[in-house]
């Protein structure tokens, strides 16, 4: 081989065995953080907010789903993900998604604990679930009314510990929300307490459409006599039966009940209208 042609296929084999050089990296942007000064916490406050595929054209508003435990490295990401695909299949309606996030969920997201003694040694701070009932609706949604087109149809998320916020939250101040989706909620807090107060919580309910949806696993499912109670007291109404969802999943966990039953129940609650 000719010297000249020898250099260019040694040149041609240096360059094929290095790696194409990257353009240096960007960001991936799925969303707006902000940080809330919240005086009913007495501290500052992390929301996340995704938007819809089609929010950035026209004036349409949208219903806005309020994840409980919606902090980045807790179920923002996830949701917001279920509504995008929900969006994108047309097997839901397109939501504003705003993930709350929290620091102490004993405290935040857990009554005060009257019964357990033992659980209420481990748990010393726990039980200040009114108070961050005050920042999301007090705090929380004002500040999302003001900045985004929302429809004024609002939803309440959450599972484990934030799924016994939203029963309790439904329960206590029902006109907070439209709907109210429970999955798995830790109804066993304080021995079963607000299950045992429920009937007398309902008794002091005004007339309205709420809807609720809670979906139980299999570990709450050998021991059900909470649920059952709580759903007992909740269909002894008619009307108020007919907005309940009632979904025990003996096939999934507590750990992995959250992700597809969110999807079923956003494609029952919120199926996207015809055009």
């Amino acid at each position: 081989m000719r010297p000249l042609r020898l250099l260019v296929a040694l040149l041609a084999a240096l360059m094929a065995a290095v790696p194409a050089m990257a353009q240096p990296a960007s960001p991936i942007v799925i969303g707006n953080a902000y940080t809330l000064a919240s005086s009913a916490l007495g501290a500052d406050r992390k929301i996340n907010v995704w938007t819809p595929p089609s929010y950035g054209s026209g004036d349409r508003r949208y219903p806005v789903i309020y994840l409980v435990d919606g902090g980045l490295a807790q179920d923002f990401h996830h949701i917001s993900g279920l509504a995008q695909l929900g969006a994108l299949s047309w097997q839901t309606q397109e939501f504003i998604v705003v993930g709350i996030e929290t620091v102490d969920r004993r405290r935040e997201l857990a009554f005060p604990v009257e019964r357990d003694v033992e659980l209420k040694r481990e748990y010393p701070t726990a039980g200040e679930s009114a108070a961050f009932r005050r920042h999301l609706t007090g705090e929380v949604m004002p500040f999302i009314e003001g900045r985004y087109r929302t429809s004024g149809e609002d939803v309440l998320l959450g599972e484990s510990l934030a799924g016994l916020f939203i029963v309790e939250t439904y329960l206590r101040e029902p006109a907070a929300f439209d709907t109210y989706i429970a999955m798995d909620p830790s109804l066993w807090w304080d021995a079963g307490r607000l299950a045992e107060e429920a009937e007398g919580l309902l008794a002091g309910h005004e007339p309205g459409q709420r809807r609720l949806w809670i979906s139980i696993g299999r570990e709450t499912l050998t021991q059900p006599a909470h649920a059952n109670r709580l759903v007992a007291a909740l269909r002894a109404d008619p009307a108020r039966a007919r907005d309940l969802h009632y979904e025990p999943r003996p096939n999934l966990s507590h750990a992995t009940i959250y992700h597809p039953t969110t999807y079923e129940a956003l494609q029952a609650l919120y199926p996207r209208p015809a055009e």
